[in-house]
């Protein structure tokens, strides 16, 4: 099955370049950071010649909720202003965790889509995808700089280093359901996903520590509003600590008729790819092939 492509704005160039110099400030949408990591992760930064810059209250803590980095408002505007600077090409999430719901309205989403810079997040930063990509502003789903999966995994950390500087082409994985489709890329955590894809779009799911029961009650709630109705195929990453989710997958996600690419290493795996979003890609479902088009 081949798709045309999407209706929505999202389609764009890949985010980038940066080059050594460019300015990069990491913040906290989400849960707070250990302060070890995050400094391991902006002394690998330099290492690639970025000027650094980490905001003020990236280390901060919830004075009642200590789970998320600091008040939402504080998070919203560390995040807003590190984008609107003119200074800035990058801005990174430090980790993931939970909070990036709670901060993603009160950012002024007009003001940040008049801007194209380079956004890195996963996992709970999703939330924050799925803005960007609505507002036409490729992104990249990659490891964070203050977490393991960044400062321990040196291939995943690698990847994401030469996706920064130089790109990514395209990516491989298994061919689940065949056929050939051509979409923007949107996505990212299955159990973050709040927008519905623009019509056309190719999806891109991971999760991670999800029993399958809880993986088919997530798409099966999406399936009952429709949310699959339009996509013009799907990528699958990784699923670490749900035990063997192909089953489920298959049964939920098979039956659409549209192309599936499975088992992509990208999200919570070591490892991990560096995936564009918010960019046409065309993914072919018989050889398991995900090509970069923007």
């Amino acid at each position: 099955m081949t798709s045309g492509a999407p209706e929505a704005a999202a389609v764009a160039s890949g985010p980038g370049p940066l080059r050594p110099g460019d300015r990069v400030v990491v913040v906290s949408p989400a849960g707070p950071c250990p302060a070890e990591l995050l400094d391991a992760g902006t002394a690998w930064l330099r290492k690639w010649g970025l000027d650094v810059r980490v905001d003020p209250h990236a280390l901060d803590t919830h004075p009642t909720l200590d789970y998320l980095a600091g008040t939402d408002a504080d998070r919203a505007r560390a995040f807003e202003q590190a984008w609107l600077d003119p200074s800035v090409a990058a801005v990174l999430a430090a980790r993931g965790g939970y909070g990036s719901l709670r901060m993603v309205d009160l950012v002024d989403w007009t003001a940040v889509a008049a801007h194209r810079k380079v956004f890195v997040g996963s996992s709970d930063t999703t939330v924050l995808h799925e803005r960007f990509w609505a507002h036409g502003l490729p992104t990249w789903f990659g490891p964070m700089v203050g977490t393991r999966a960044f400062v321990e995994d040196a291939e995943a950390r690698e990847r994401l280093r030469a996706a920064l500087f130089t790109g990514v082409t395209a990516y491989r994985g298994v061919g689940m359901v065949g056929g050939v489709a051509r979409g923007v890329a949107v996505g990212g955590n299955l159990s973050l996903l709040t927008a519905p894809p623009p019509p056309g779009a190719v999806v891109l799911l991971e999760d991670v520590n999800e029993e399958p029961y809880r993986l088919d009650r997530m798409l099966t709630g999406l399936l009952r509003t429709g949310w699959f109705d339009r996509v013009a195929g799907l990528v699958l990453g990784s699923w670490t600590g749900c035990g063997d989710p192909a089953a489920v997958l298959a049964d939920r996600l098979g039956g659409l008729g549209v192309p599936i690419v499975a088992d992509v290493r990208f999200g919570h795996c070591a490892g991990q790819l560096t995936v564009p979003l918010g960019v046409p890609v065309e993914i072919d479902g018989d050889t398991g092939t995900v090509t970069v088009q923007g």
